[in-house]
């Protein structure tokens, strides 16, 4: 049954998958590959909302106009206006799969504002939205009989048919994925008629960042060992206020508590973002992250702070109880106290180039979410633009397979996907310079040594990423990045060449590649534009901006 052939192959779990699964559920079979468990991913750590125009003092205009203003000039615009004009539609696919929306007093879906936005827009469920839309897709998703999961299977690299038939002479097409099954650490293969990628983003290639621990950049890395271009890497959107204590570094403190009047402030508690930007506290994510970045290297401080004086303890409580109550675990009583914030890894405005149907350039293979560079953020997400992007690009990718499948199949002639005989999963990475013939599986004493190797080759990318390629750059930093990256992937090379497979080590390289392209990508750009700032080339340059393609 594990070879069993599906018509579609989603890889990853999160909102853009399952959204994806449930709409092309009536085409044919759905697999669905969760890492992990089927309730962990980035999704359900999303607090503030799903922003949509909702209601009469809102234009689809303005939202969109707000979302271009963010992305610095780098959007592409036809996809702004396609997602803002499909966000109410894809609210009510939301409302259809079960998910229930705060209203207010009068009845009417309850609209918060963040920051970089001109009205409010965001629809929520208390400070949990990403849970609750989580937990009622996935229920949803669970009662189709056409869909079936895997959990704690993991897809290592993607299957192309050029290297399955070298004399196929067509445009190359994913057939599917090596999967390994992290029980057993066997690897197989899963073919399927369409491979969609829905990883998430990369936010563990930092040492400090508000994503889960999968957060890997996979699909990142499989699209482009396929060939796949990739775009943007450098817009890692560093989010400005994620919980500064030493037992929850990864806990986020949503903008929506700045929405609802929360202050930053600084050590001297002197609420400082009004000399930076004239919406003070509520400025686009990047331009606050900077500041706090700046507040902290003038003082010396650990941390800044965000001050929910301006509300009652009673608002604060009801509008934000999941907030209140971790805070509250932790000794800090946000009713009576500022809590401590520092910036964090947050969002990957880059990634894996599409187009509005959520094709790649590969056939067949589809990405969506926060994997995909689909050119609606540009250079820097608006709030609550990132749950709306995998349900519209989700709704199209399926809507587009629905409309061209019988198409696509008339030109693969004879040739049936289902019948391809797939080579088996040969370990060896293409730029290795060979295995050592050892097996690390075979001896529990040399696989736990190992292992540990991993961790410590994990912490010292992620230190590297945090010190050098952070909130600010420079040329110098950079191109150290590059110099010491380089030695870590040649290490790596031989490493991955040497052992047995096993999800630690494919983990591992992931981050090492995505930190490589990022750092790349940083360097192609000579401006400051957005998230990417860089002190050698401090101004945005004037004109048409150009994304950086790889």
């Amino acid at each position: 049954m594990r070879h069993k052939h599906y018509d579609f192959l989603v890889i990853g779990s999160g909102l853009a998958g399952l959204a994806f699964a449930l709409k092309v559920a009536q085409q044919g079979r759905v697999l669905v590959l969760s890492k992990t468990s089927l309730e962990i991913s980035n999704t359900e750590m999303a607090q503030g909302g799903i922003a949509a125009v909702m209601s009469q003092d809102d234009s689809l205009e303005k939202h969109a106009q707000d979302t271009l203003t963010a992305g610095a000039g780098l959007c592409f615009e036809p996809a702004v206006r396609h997602v803002v004009e499909q966000a109410p539609h894809r609210i009510q696919d939301l409302i259809e799969w079960g998910v229930v929306f705060d209203h207010d007093p009068d009845q009417k879906i309850s609209l918060a504002r963040e920051g970089g936005h001109s009205a409010r827009r965001i629809l929520h469920v208390e400070d949990q939205t990403g849970l609750e839309i989580h937990r009622q897709v996935l229920k949803r998703a669970r009662e189709n009989p056409n869909i079936t999961f895997r959990e704690n299977h993991f897809a290592i690299d993607l299957i192309s048919m050029k290297k399955m038939r070298p004399h196929y002479f067509g445009r190359d097409m994913c057939v599917g994925a090596y999967v390994i099954d992290k029980n057993t650490q066997e690897v197989y293969s899963q073919t399927a008629d369409f491979t969609i990628l829905a990883c998430g983003g990369a936010g563990k290639v930092y040492l400090y960042t508000s994503n889960w621990s999968g957060a890997t950049g996979d699909g990142i890395a499989m699209a482009h060992r396929l060939g796949a271009r990739i775009a943007n890497l450098e817009f890692m959107q560093f989010h400005p206020t994620c919980l500064y204590h030493p037992e929850s570094r990864n806990f986020l403190i949503t903008e929506a508590m700045r929405g609802e009047g929360g202050e930053l402030v600084n050590d001297r508690g002197e609420a400082f973002m009004r000399k930076y930007h004239p919406l003070g506290s509520l400025a686009p994510r990047d331009i606050v992250a900077r500041s706090i970045d700046a507040e902290m290297k003038k003082s010396g401080a650990d941390c800044v702070y965000l001050d929910m004086s301006a509300k009652s303890a009673d608002f604060i409580r009801s509008r934000f109880p999941q907030i209140y109550k971790r805070c509250l675990e932790l000794g800090i009583d946000i009713t009576a106290r500022p809590i401590p914030v520092v910036p964090a890894a947050h969002y990957l405005c880059g990634g894996v180039m599409t187009d509005l149907n959520g094709r790649s350039d590969i056939d067949r293979l589809f990405v969506v979410g926060e994997t995909a560079c689909t050119g609606l953020h540009g250079a820097n997400r608006l709030a609550s633009n990132s749950l709306l992007e995998c349900l519209v690009f989700s709704h199209d990718a399926a809507r587009w397979i629905g409309e061209n499948r019988e198409g696509l199949d008339r030109e693969l002639g004879d040739l049936r996907l289902s019948e391809l005989d797939i080579a088996k999963w040969q370990p060896k990475h293409p730029g290795g310079k060979g295995a050592k013939g050892r097996n690390f599986a075979q001896n529990n004493d040399e696989n736990a040594d190992e292992l540990i190797l991993v961790t410590h080759m994990w912490e010292e990318i992620r230190r590297l990423m945090w010190a050098y390629v952070g909130i600010v750059r420079t040329n110098r930093r950079l191109e150290r990045a590059q110099h010491r990256l380089a030695n870590i992937l040649s290490e790596l090379d031989e490493y991955y060449s040497s052992f047995k497979t096993h999800s630690d080590i494919v983990e591992l390289r992931n981050i090492a590649v995505v930190a490589e392209l990022t750092v790349r990508c940083a360097l192609m750009r000579k401006e400051s534009r957005g998230i990417h700032y860089n002190l050698d080339y401090p101004k945005t340059l004037i004109g048409r901006a150009e994304d950086s393609i790889i």
